[in-house]
């Protein structure tokens, strides 16, 4: 069995329009086509800082240049996956989750990235979106700010 590991950073971005409040998501694009909302962020490189990572990812993803504001917490997945030639891959992300301000830019899509949108959604409407449980994860994390950084979500 291979194991492997992903350290990643991401952003919860929220701001306030007309009364309403939103958060800034990017569309991802699984290997497959499926396509799926999350956090914008990504991994990080080799040497790489975590602040530099989601200020970098978000410039990637969403073309704003952004303040990393608060650590909200980290959160930590296991997959089991099957590869090639009946092999397994066991999986561990550590996603590493800031809140983020914008400071500028101009909101655009990635192009030959992973993900290909970038918008904004208001905060009530994201349980009805495709997304992955990160989003869910991440407005945890900046709503009740836990002290020990990790989110208390029901277990699928």
């Amino acid at each position: 069995m291979n194991t492997e590991l992903r350290v990643a950073a991401y952003a919860v971005c929220v701001r306030e329009t007309s009364g309403v409040q939103e958060v800034l998501l990017a569309r991802w694009v699984a290997g497959d086509g499926t396509k799926r909302w999350t956090l914008p962020g990504g991994g990080m490189d080799h040497g790489e800082d975590p602040l530099d990572t989601v200020v970098r990812e978000l410039d990637e993803e969403t073309g704003y240049a952004v303040e990393p504001v608060r650590l909200l917490g980290i959160d930590s997945i296991n997959r089991r996956y099957p590869r090639k030639l009946g092999r397994f891959a066991d999986f561990q992300g550590l996603r590493i989750v800031y809140e983020a301000r914008i400071t500028g830019g101009e909101l655009r899509h990635e192009t030959n990235g992973s993900t290909d949108l970038a918008a904004w959604h208001p905060l009530a409407e994201v349980a009805a979106l495709d997304r992955v449980e990160l989003v869910d994860v991440g407005l945890e994390l900046w709503r009740t700010r836990p002290p020990t950084g990790k989110a208390s979500l029901p277990v699928d």
